[in-house]
């Protein structure tokens, strides 16, 4: 029996907390820290600045100078060379031989240093593309947060105009059944009543379909529930602030890394530049190794042979021997190389000037529709306004039967266009606004969280 009450209790406290979860509400920073820490295309960025990472470090260790190590064995069948003698025998043989080797490389054409610098500048590239790749993710989970934010405020706005109907079409109802209205006018409330419902529904199911985005976005299971926490929108304020497109851009140029990544990448492709020229001058190699081996001539017992340690250290060898390698003709390989490189790095400073292009671009448009929306918010909020006056003034005369439903609907419908107009314009310049400021900061924790 105890272990019953205990099974029921520990499943009551289960399904208490899997509800718990799955009605948790996701705010923005719930949203943007589980991307961050989950998203996999970010996973793969984070990848590809590891690879640089040790690319760059192959790059610096090309400096030393290697070291090998190697050893055969060799059984002899038939006619060999005795090495001890170096005569030709007949007799069955075997021969292991034991060697190290290291050299390095003096001078390359300073092909080696190019190439660190090159890798150098490509890991600091990554990293920058690894910021642009978060900024972008945050940009992205931002913007549907927001469309979730305006499509839930769409449908709240026709739930209110679909309940205000029916309380009309309540109220028309009780009055048609006391002989005080025509059935003709309960009609027509029923079918602007049944519009606001299809309108409510089809409200509702965007705000849906809107969450669905911003779910597969942050990449969650389809069994996770999901919502978001719907913010207090009067508490989002809209200053006066006005941005000049020159003076953010001529912040965002020196901080943005989605212009440091292209300036690193071009630095790191005149590096390569350099390497590949390095590849006609001569090449300087310093080398050493030693050698020792050990011979015995099998099944011949009457010979004087010496054992395995005495022959080891009584056939080694030591040699040094500096290399010097003049390239004269390799089939077109080091030019086309050194050409492929130019194009590159003519190619990556194009590639940087047309991003500062867009660049200008986009914060132009950005600050534009900033100081065009704050205009339209003002407008839109000054038009709600009379648009409650007017409804108020239209549904009191409804009520007294000096109007009709259509001049009432008519009324409704410019009010719930005035709400949903105020909704769209504020959210616009919010957005706007942290766009400008990611802009400005080049860090999204910088606004997001502040």
């Amino acid at each position: 029996m105890k272990r019953l009450i205990f099974s029921i209790f520990l499943t009551t406290i289960l399904i208490r907390g899997e509800v718990a979860a799955q009605e948790k509400k996701w705010t923005l920073e719930d949203c943007i820290n589980y991307a961050l820490a989950n998203n996999i295309n970010l996973q793969r960025q984070q990848l590809l600045t590891e690879q640089a990472e040790v690319n760059y470090l192959k790059s610096k260790l090309n400096t030393l100078p290697n070291l090998n190590a190697g050893t055969d064995a060799n059984l002899g069948f038939g006619r060999s060379v005795n090495p001890v003698t170096n005569l030709i025998t007949f007799k069955q043989n075997l021969s292991n031989a034991y060697s190290i080797n290291s050299s390095v490389d003096l001078f390359t054409g300073l092909t080696t240093l190019n190439s660190i610098q090159a890798n150098k500048f490509l890991l600091s590239a990554g990293l920058e593309s690894e910021k642009i790749a978060r900024n972008t993710l945050v940009i992205e989970i931002l913007g549907q947060y927001y469309q979730v934010i305006y499509t839930k405020g769409l449908e709240e706005a026709s739930r209110q105009k679909m309940e205000q109907s029916e309380k009309q079409l309540f109220r028309i109802t009780k009055m048609v059944e006391t002989g005080r209205e025509s059935l003709s006018k309960q009609y027509e409330m029923e079918s602007r009543a049944s519009a606001d419902r299809l309108e409510f529904t089809v409200a509702k199911n965007r705000a849906s379909q809107a969450l669905t985005t911003l779910k597969q976005k942050l990449q969650l299971g389809s069994e996770s529930g999901f919502d978001v926490l719907m913010p207090d929108l009067n508490t989002l304020i809209i200053t006066d602030a006005e941005y000049k497109t020159d003076s953010v851009y001529t912040v965002a140029s020196q901080i943005l890394p989605r212009l440091k990544a292209i300036e690193f990448e071009l630095k790191a492709s005149e590096k390569q530049f350099a390497a590949s020229k390095g590849f006609i001058s001569p090449r300087l190699t310093v080398g050493g190794s030693v050698f020792t081996g050990y011979y015995k001539v099998m099944n011949e017992t009457d010979l004087d042979q010496s054992s395995f340690k005495t022959q080891l250290k009584n056939n080694n060898s030591q040699a040094v021997w500096l290399s010097l390698n003049i390239p004269i003709f390799n089939n077109y390989t080091t030019g086309r190389n050194i050409k492929l490189a130019r194009i590159k790095r003519d190619d990556t400073s194009l590639r940087l000037e047309l991003e500062k292009n867009n660049l200008y671009t986009e914060i132009e448009n950005a600050c534009l529709e900033f100081n065009r929306g704050k205009d339209e918010y003002m407008a839109a909020v000054a038009n709600l306004e009379f648009n409650k006056k007017s409804f108020n003034a239209v549904e009191k005369k409804f009520e007294s039967g000096l109007v009709d439903v259509t001049d009432y609907s008519a009324a409704k419908t410019t009010l719930f266009s005035a709400e949903t107009e105020l909704l769209r314009t504020k959210l616009q310049v919010v957005i706007q606004k942290i766009t400008i400021q990611l802009y400005s900061t080049g860090d999204y924790q910088n606004i997001i969280y502040n």
